[in-house]
């Protein structure tokens, strides 16, 4: 299905081969976890080029493509395969290809070098029942991750106890690894949205805030919670509602024939209008999957379809006050959302 797809995509552009280089949409259409080799495919063949450390790895997984053995340096492999397919107008990836690699294959390939953009990624927008299956995994193991942090925190532990603890767990519970490295923030410092884990101790008083997910059979989870250690000061608190309000609004307009610039607009008006929308300072979310952050974006006017995977999450930040960020990952339904982190969002004050 997913190849035939890429060879309809093919045909409209006129190419007769196309070269697949960056590791997700090559995992996306082969099926091949490997962490190297490249995919050659034109209207009757399918080919994945690989050096011997991963022969029998492509050989169990990638089931509709003819393995090809190969020296760790594909060059002279990619530019002789070319030639025995016949390819004369060659697709590559423009946005995952250097200067330097675009130039070996410009020096090399007998063919024509046509630049193609996210082709394999608009394939990967709406997600199969498979995908989202291993999509609601990811979550669970994230979920209940967020759960066992709850009984962790305390005054007196860093910010890297928290994030090196959240990591065990979940690798414990199944995932093959974090889907980033956790954000953990406390204090002032959850007013920086990125803010990694550091060793400052955590404070009685303190807001904190969390941005994690796990790897489950190569899918994704990605979500914010935010909570305090302690009583937080009164605006905080006041900001934690408004945030929350925004997210659950906003959740109710991600629908089917809205467009992801639209649900950023709704939830940057609706902070405006309590008075927080200049401290709203990144967009309301990107698609999910595979990669961290991929299509849709929050400036896409591509339209919501049904399986499309969103995060949601709102934020405000307030330099020397603190900040708050609560984010869920949602499937996008013909008659709402499915949300793949349901978990309270209530503010928890430990």
């Amino acid at each position: 299905m997913k190849l035939r797809k890429l060879r309809e995509k093919l045909s409209q552009l006129g190419l007769d081969g196309m070269l697949v280089t960056n590791q997700y949409n090559r995992r996306y259409i082969s099926d091949f976890t490997g962490s190297a080799g490249v995919l050659l495919i034109s209207p009757s063949e399918a080919k994945l080029l690989v050096d011997g450390r991963y022969t029998d790895q492509a050989m169990d997984q990638a089931k509709e493509f003819e393995i090809v053995q190969s020296p760790r340096n594909l060059l002279q492999a990619i530019t002789d395969q070319v030639e025995q397919m016949g390819i004369k107008r060659l697709g590559y990836e423009a946005d995952h290809l250097s200067v330097t690699q675009f130039n070996q294959y410009k020096d090399n390939i007998n063919a024509e070098l046509a630049a193609t953009s996210k082709i394999i990624e608009t394939l990967r927008i709406v997600k199969t029942e498979d995908e989202l299956v291993q999509m609601r995994g990811a979550a669970q193991i994230a979920e209940k991750a967020f759960q066992h942090i709850l009984t962790v925190i305390k005054p007196g532990i860093t910010e890297r106890d928290i994030s090196a603890e959240l990591i065990f767990q979940m690798q414990k519970l199944g995932a093959s690894g974090p889907a980033n490295d956790p954000i953990v923030a406390s204090g002032w410092r959850s007013a920086l949205p990125h803010g990694r884990a550091t060793d400052k101790v955590i404070e009685n008083g303190d807001i904190l805030t969390m941005d994690f997910g796990a790897i489950y059979n190569g899918y994704l989870s990605d979500m914010t919670r935010t909570l305090a250690i302690g009583e937080p000061p009164a605006e905080l608190k006041k900001i934690y509602n408004i945030v929350l309000d925004t997210l659950e609004h906003s959740k109710e307009k991600a629908m089917p024939g809205v467009t992801p610039r639209e649900l950023d607009k709704f939830a940057r008006d609706y902070l405006d209008a309590q008075g927080y929308g200049k401290y709203f300072i990144h967009s309301i979310g990107h698609g999910l999957g595979l990669d961290l952050h991929e299509d849709p974006f929050s400036s896409s006017e591509e339209v919501f379809e049904e399986n499309m995977v969103f995060t949601i999450e709102p934020g405000v930040y307030i330099s020397g006050l603190g900040g708050v960020r609560i984010e869920d990952d949602v499937v996008i339904k013909k008659d709402g959302v499915e949300v793949l982190t349901p978990s309270n969002k209530k503010l928890i004050i430990l």
